[in-house]
């Protein structure tokens, strides 16, 4: 009995750490596979826990607005904040080739002419100096590997009184979103753009998996 006792606290963990890789597997999977990828991005069901005219509302958006949205994915929000900047900019910035061109089709598609896609590396937007009024990423910023460089590179590419918007899901068991290794827990990420020379502007405390932070300059 007490070997079967000592063997089953072995085995729970191992299981545990067995399932959690093939979480990551199958994220990583996941994001190789476009067509599915976009598919999952924009499903109507995303709605329900992403709320994105609740987003749009706080945000408060206002026309002539510059805004990038980081890991813009298939345009889920890019497309949203360009019927409310009205004779503004949005810049869809993302790194996979196949999101741009599925951008590029419904800009096309829908005549707009206030998005621009930016096809960039992973260490660097690509965008100017001084150029945004606002810097949006949407579970997307535990993906980036260099993130001091990364945050550094944002600071210069926002204008004075300019703000960082970080949504991103809870570090816990949740029904959606990655595994639980590769979330940011909201202090450690308040944290870390604290370090970085940002400071906590506001909160809402809406969605319910993930936290949705925005970032002054100090």
């Amino acid at each position: 009995m007490r070997l079967f006792c000592v063997f089953a606290l072995f085995c729970v963990p191992l299981a545990a750490q067995d399932a959690t890789k093939r979480d990551t597997h199958e994220m990583h999977a996941l994001h190789r596979d476009s067509k599915a990828y976009i598919a999952m991005l924009e499903d109507p069901k995303r709605d329900a826990y992403q709320k994105p005219h609740g987003v749009i509302v706080a945000l408060d958006l206002k026309p002539g607005e510059v805004i990038a949205d980081i890991g813009a994915g298939s345009g889920y929000f890019s497309f949203r904040f360009a019927h409310h900047v009205g004779p503004g900019k949005v810049y869809a910035v993302d790194i996979n080739p196949d999101m741009i061109l599925h951008m590029n089709r419904r800009i096309r598609d829908l005549g707009m002419t206030n998005i621009t896609t930016v096809l960039a590396p992973p260490d660097d937007p690509l965008l100017a100096d001084a150029s945004l009024d606002r810097v949006f990423i949407c579970d997307t910023w535990h993906h980036v590997e260099k993130q001091g460089e990364y945050l550094a590179r944002l600071k210069k590419m926002l204008k004075p009184g300019g703000q960082l918007v970080m949504i991103d899901f809870q570090k816990r068991d949740l029904p959606v979103g990655p595994p639980l290794e590769m979330k940011i827990a909201r202090e450690d990420l308040v944290r870390q753009l604290g370090g970085a020379g940002f400071q906590l502007f506001k909160e809402h405390t809406f969605l319910p998996y993930q936290y949705f932070l925005v970032f002054s300059l100090k």
